[in-house]
């Protein structure tokens, strides 16, 4: 068990690197990781689609390196850390959603993520526990909204339920697909892609509201 907590440790310590944290920490560590991102209000800064991608990568043996992960328990593991962390952020937001509003800015946690969130899914409606799992921050946000909304929970747990397989399965495949090419061998590219294109849709709704707030302060 110390020998497991301080692999754990030393993963999280590992974090700025997706490729050693993975190695380190194994298919347990991502799964933690997974669960706390989509569960945790404060998760939201834990790498989550770089570190899909790149655990894909690694189960394709590519040259003298062999798969290191089986892409089976991978997805089957990934996958239930997605879903029970979104139950569990639905039921946060149903029981403690009007106190969080109340909170004021710290170092983890940033009122305008969950307004970002609550616009998010008052356009997409249900579809936002799909779509929101591949956009960083809104992802671990969305869930919590559900909840403070109220959404029914067989309605909520069928969409999670889908948005999870979509997301865990397509990231890790595209990871598998990369693992056979040249591009394997240069994680650090990868992981660096994946981390930008994944953060544009934050991007473009954070300019869209400060556009928003600029247009209505000179009216």
């Amino acid at each position: 068990m110390d020998t497991w907590f301080a692999a754990l440790m030393e993963a999280l310590r590992s974090m700025s690197d997706v490729e050693a944290m993975i190695k380190l920490g194994g298919i347990a560590v991502m799964t933690l990781i997974v669960f706390a991102e989509t569960g945790l209000l404060f998760g939201f800064f834990l790498p989550g689609d770089s570190m899909i991608v790149v655990a894909g990568v690694l189960t394709t043996a590519n040259g003298e390196r062999p798969a290191l992960l089986n892409p089976w328990s991978l997805c089957f593991w990934l996958i239930a850390a997605a879903i029970i962390g979104n139950q569990l952020g639905r039921w946060l937001g149903l029981k403690f959603g009007k106190r969080v509003e109340k909170w004021s800015d710290g170092w983890l946690y940033k009122k305008r993520y969950l307004e970002i969130a609550r616009e998010y899914y008052a356009e997409k409606g249900a579809a936002s526990l799909v779509m929101a799992r591949f956009i960083p921050i809104i992802r671990t946000f969305v869930p919590f909204v559900a909840g403070m909304g109220r959404m029914p929970a067989a309605r909520f747990l069928y969409w999670n339920i889908f948005g999870a397989i979509l997301w865990i399965i397509s990231l890790v495949g595209l990871g598998h697909i990369i693992g056979g090419t040249k591009l394997a061998k240069n994680l650090g590219v990868v992981t660096g892609t994946v981390i930008a294109v994944s953060f544009l849709p934050v991007l473009w709704k954070v300019f869209q509201n400060w556009l928003t707030s600029r247009r209505a302060s000179k009216a």
